[in-house]
Formats: C-alpha cells, structure tokens, sequence
C-alpha cells in the first residue's frame, strides 16, 4: 500500500506538470514543470523525501526499460531518419558533451559550496570551544 501512495503522489505532480503544459504557452516540456514542482515540493517540505523515497529509487532502477519503447521507435522510424543520420548524430553527441560539462561544474561549484560551509561549520564550533574554555 505504502508503495501505491508514493507512486500515486509521483503521478499527481506528474499531472499537474502536463495540466501546466497545456495552460502554459511555452516551449517546456510537462515532465519538466513535473520536476520544478517536485523540487519546490520537497525543498518546502509540502512532500516529505520519505513519503516518495522507496518509489523513486525503484523507478530510477528501472529508467533504461523505459528506452525500449523510444529505440524500438527508432528502429521502426529508420527509413525517415536514414536521410538525416549524420546531423542527429552530431547534434546527439555535441548536446551530450554540452550536458556533460555542465552537470560535472554544477557537481563541482555545489561540492565547494559544502566544503565551505562544512570548513565555517568547523570553524564555529572551534571558536565557540575556545570561548567557553
């Protein structure tokens, strides 16, 4: 049950980002307006981690399953996609250095943002001994 409760609060957001989709005359996918709202949603604790944790690791586990429906896809596109394989080709592998690049420096600006506040962390709890003694 508790499994059905989490996929249920995974799907709502989900569903709110499509309703979003269609209210919102952007060019942003729903699943994208599905993962700002699950962010904000965790971050002002509205969603505890807890109540979709077990859920998301399984649905994580299971994320390459889900790509046999799109390379099937492909598979059966092949004669539309035959004329113009060298561009998607070049796009797929220059978007994916692009992607690379940016996650590996947002992991490295955030690691040194929590070195630091680990390093004043420290240093305050060093103070505040020194002061007390």
């Amino acid at each position: 049950m508790k499994y059905l409760k989490q996929f249920g609060i995974i799907m709502a957001i989900s569903f709110i980002g499509e309703v979003l989709k269609t209210l919102i005359p952007l060019a942003i996918p729903a699943n994208i307006y599905g993962l700002v709202l699950m962010l904000l949603a965790l971050i002002t604790k509205v969603i505890k981690l807890s109540d979709v944790k077990e859920t998301a690791y399984f649905l994580v586990e299971i994320m390459t399953i889900m790509f046999i429906p799109a390379g099937v896809g492909l598979m059966v596109s092949w004669g539309s996609l035959k004329n113009i394989l060298i561009p998607v080709i070049v796009i797929t592998l220059v978007t994916t250095v692009i992607v690379m690049a940016v996650a590996g420096r947002i992991t490295q600006f955030v690691i040194r943002i929590e070195k630091k506040r680990q390093k004043r962390k420290q240093y305050g709890e060093n103070e505040h001994q020194v002061k007390s003694q």
